[in-house]
């Protein structure tokens, strides 16, 4: 076993394939972050421990599996968290509608709560069985219970819980060799950090990022989004970006990348006219390329050999086909001040209704066939994209419906089609095992109370976004006036808006704190949206949480469902504190919670001192944001902070600052500012027993 860096660990065999993950990573390993991680010094397992052997079939790997293990990770999964005893096949797929490890962005690569993180470096639909099978003969010298004859279904079909030390076996089809990296812990959360540096470290976004989101009706015209932009600056609605949808292209599947002027006339007057009144404006397309694009010829020779919706395939793992892509979205649109894009439809077909993508048997001029492409595509997209942006020298937050292994550096979120709740907020949940950022948008809702629900959750994670591609108005004028599950009417229109709006602003009052996560996330490899288990490993009651995460080091979010008027919450040791309220709560219990429609149900560790800025109307290049420090716990007198100018990549050089705030007995605030920036960002008030943004 070969050491690759301080705790990362790797494994040969054979001749691995020249088209992996890390082989086509954006940026190099974060080594000198790496090397601050306290680690054991020695890899998860002995070579003897590990199996790697040709078939038939491929590649076949088998690990060690402890009995008290459990494993997470294998991407964004939609459907399960723990998938101890379960088979993933690493497969990209626009509608995951089960959980056999089909994704918009499979990963190969899984946790464990023993401490240790393995990523096999493949882009094969790799089946991993988790612990799922036993050999031949192991359960001959086991106690035999009696078992009464099963005569139901679920009895006998039903998911079956294996026991005792098991193995997990990759079946990796077609390779020839393979390339299997260890990461060392101690802990889960360390393994996860490790892999994320050596990713290339966490993205950053811009401050704008992270404000709200909204996107428009796919049939706008000129006049209609011009409508909405102002509607929202006239009711006072926090919206920092303002997002096209498919109609603003004269083709949109395949994409022409060439506005309609027939729809947008003088399409750059309005982008003026947007950017004057301080919206960042995002484009959505997918890169399956029409005949009449500007880059149609010049990217022929360059593209797979089978069209999709009539439009090349471009192999933007070629440098010339990514310098053509890339350039092209320069001059066209990043130039011209467009802040970002929505890179949809890169994710396959979804083996349920249609085949609309490129089949596996797809070949492309790099060598990589359709299988290796599926899984490869997202990434490769992204890093085009990033190419013009980096090279002019600002920083986006984009959306993208496909990645992979490796992405964590790349400032893209991921979205889908799928729009079950509970099933969006296990997407939170999932995506910080594996370096990924995930939005559970907002689109049309069934009722007030549907619309609340779902945007307090999208409040309280990595992109707050409404996609409302299907409706020419808000949600919240969309929406008929009900009764909730109690039989109470719920609010009318002027009252659900002004709901919605509170719930905007306690969005932009979290973004100091927020930010400052993204750049640990950045600098550290720490997620910023992680599951309670990452956190407390050590106990098992977190194992199976899928509708609660931590945001950032202190806040637990625990999302309501429509439709319910109550809900348990566990929470972990220690002391907690309602985030409304200051209600106290001692951790290492479940509690049964009926917030009302107003509130989310979001907790605060205890001894935490919590900057809260003034809500912006949006977050321009020079904001600076009045801070207010609430402190949760009578020990809650520090803070760290960490500012920057927010746009650009300089401080990638140095030029940002990590500020230490104290409160001290007399309440007053003092700020240590350490590093290169010469700006500021925040101005703080004197702390006391302040309330948060909203009671």
């Amino acid at each position: 076993m070969e050491k690759v860096t301080n705790g990362i660990w790797k494994m040969s065999f054979g001749e691995p394939e020249p088209h992996t993950p890390v082989r086509y990573r954006s940026a190099p390993a974060k080594e000198e972050a790496l090397l601050k991680l306290d680690c054991p010094g020695k890899p998860p397992f002995v070579e003897d421990e590990v199996s790697i052997r040709a078939t038939p079939r491929g590649i076949l790997i088998e690990l060690p599996l402890d009995g008290d293990e459990h494993i997470y990770g294998f991407g964004l999964q939609l459907h399960a968290v723990d998938h101890t005893g379960r088979k993933k096949v690493i497969r990209v797929n626009s509608d995951p509608v089960a959980d056999t490890g089909d994704s918009h962005a499979p990963v190969p690569f899984y946790v464990s709560t023993k401490g240790y993180g393995v990523l096999v470096d493949t882009n094969r639909y790799a089946a991993f069985y988790c612990g799922t099978n036993l050999r031949k003969g192991e359960s001959e010298h086991k106690k035999q219970e009696k078992k009464a004859i099963g005569t139901s279904e679920i009895e006998l079909y039903g998911y079956q819980v294996s026991e005792g030390n098991r193995t997990v076996s990759v079946d990796i089809p077609s390779a020839q060799g393979i390339e299997v990296y260890f990461f060392e812990g101690p802990g889960l959360l360390e393994a996860v950090q490790r892999y994320n540096l050596f990713s290339g470290g966490g993205a950053l976004p811009p401050m704008w990022g992270l404000g709200m989101w909204y996107r428009a009706y796919s049939a706008a015209k000129k006049e209609d989004v011009m409508r909405l932009a102002r509607t929202f600056r006239e009711d006072g609605m926090p919206v920092d970006v303002f997002g096209f949808e498919p109609g603003w292209q004269t083709k949109a599947y395949s994409c022409s990348f060439v506005w309609d002027e027939g729809r947008f006339p003088d399409h750059e007057a309005m982008l003026q006219e947007l950017y004057g009144m301080d919206y960042r404006v995002n484009l959505w397309e997918h890169l399956f390329v029409h005949p009449s694009s500007p880059m149609y010829e010049s990217l022929k020779p360059h593209s797979g050999d089978y069209e999709v919706w009539e439009g090349l395939v471009p192999d933007l793992s070629v440098e010339e086909a990514s310098a053509i892509f890339a350039r092209h979205h320069k001059e066209a649109f990043v130039d011209k001040g467009i802040a970002g894009f929505k890179l949809d439809e890169c994710d396959s077909s979804d083996y349920v209704h249609s085949n609309w993508s490129f089949p596996d048997i797809a070949a492309f001029p790099s060598g990589m066939d359709g299988e290796q492409m599926h899984n490869q595509l997202g990434t490769l997209y992204q890093q085009t994209i990033l190419a013009p942006y980096e090279e002019a020298g600002k920083r986006t937050l984009s959306q993208v419906r496909a990645s992979g292994a490796m992405a964590a550096p790349m400032p893209f979120v991921l979205y889908s089609d799928l729009y079950n709740h509970k099933v969006f907020i296990r997407g939170v949940v999932n995506c910080g095992f594996s370096g990924l950022l995930w939005s559970p948008e907002v689109r049309q809702a069934e009722s007030p109370e549907d619309l609340v629900r779902r945007i307090q959750t999208a409040v309280f994670s990595p992109m707050a976004l409404l996609n409302c591609w299907r409706i020419p108005n808000p949600p919240w004028m969309q929406v008929d006036r009900d009764k909730n599950v109690a039989g109470e009417f719920l609010p009318n229109y002027e009252e659900i808006r002004d709901l919605c709006r509170t719930l905007f602003q306690v969005r932009m009052s979290l973004i100091p704190y927020l930010y400052t996560a993204y750049a640990r996330y950045s600098e550290e490899g720490l997620p910023p949206f992680r599951a309670l288990v990452m956190d407390y490993p050590e106990d098992p009651r977190t194992y199976g949480i899928d509708d609660a995460y931590m945001m950032g080091d202190s806040l637990l979010v625990a999302p309501v469902i429509t439709g319910t008027t109550e809900r348990q919450v566990y929470l972990p040791e220690g002391v907690w504190h309602c985030f409304w309220t200051r209600r106290t709560y001692e951790g290492g219990q479940t509690y049964t919670l009926a917030p009302g429609l107003e509130q989310i149900p979001v907790f605060v560790k205890d001894g935490t001192l919590l900057p809260l800025a003034k809500p912006l109307p949006f977050v321009g290049d020079d904001a600076m944001f009045q801070v207010e420090l609430h402190a949760f716990g009578t020990g809650a007198r520090e803070c760290i902070l960490y500012e920057d100018d927010g746009i650009s990549y300089a401080y990638r050089e140095g030029r940002h600052n990590w500020l230490k705030v104290e409160v001290d007995q007399e309440n007053r605030v003092h700020v240590d500012r350490t590093g290169d920036f010469t700006g500021c960002r925040y101005q703080f008030s004197d702390a006391g027993n302040q309330q948060p943004a909203q009671e």
